[in-house]
């Protein structure tokens, strides 16, 4: 092989993902960290799933309503389990090879104070983006289905 040349590294995809995240697609936040875990997601173990599209169903999720969704961050294991907040985050992380930049997270102390501040953040997220209220979403989405 001539210098300089690199053999490109096979990708390996899972057919089923080892992870599905929901999230919000119309949050710039929640975009942008898509964005990144998609970008790194080398072995295709995420799955994305919008909860603000049409398309969204709770019986394909663990029964997951728009209105539990839109409040904290959900995730489905592959095997069904339903994972919530930080913890989501952290499984997401690792599975992308990025686990090291959450694992402190998880250390006692530290996750007490994580998991306070981030339910701080999921119950300030809609206003802090300029968004209408989650009572206010949820209207809207029962009229437009």
């Amino acid at each position: 092989m001539p210098q300089g040349m690199h053999l490109e590294q096979e990708m390996t995809v899972n057919v089923e993902p080892e992870l599905t995240l929901l999230f919000d697609g119309a949050c710039p936040f929640c975009c942008r960290e898509v964005s990144f875990l998609r970008a790194h997601d080398r072995h295709g173990r995420l799955n994305f799933v919008d909860i603000d599209s049409p398309d969204y169903e709770p019986e394909a999720f663990a029964g997951i309503s728009y209105r539990q969704a839109m409040g904290r961050m959900h995730a489905l294991r592959r095997n069904g389990e339903v994972v919530r907040d930080v913890a989501v985050f952290r499984e997401a992380y690792q599975l992308v090879d990025w686990g090291w930049l959450y694992a402190p997270t998880a250390w006692p102390g530290v996750a007490r104070v994580v998991d306070g501040v981030y339910k701080i953040w999921a119950r300030l997220r809609l206003r802090l983006t300029g968004r209408e209220s989650l009572d206010q979403l949820c209207r809207c989405r029962m009229k437009r289905l």
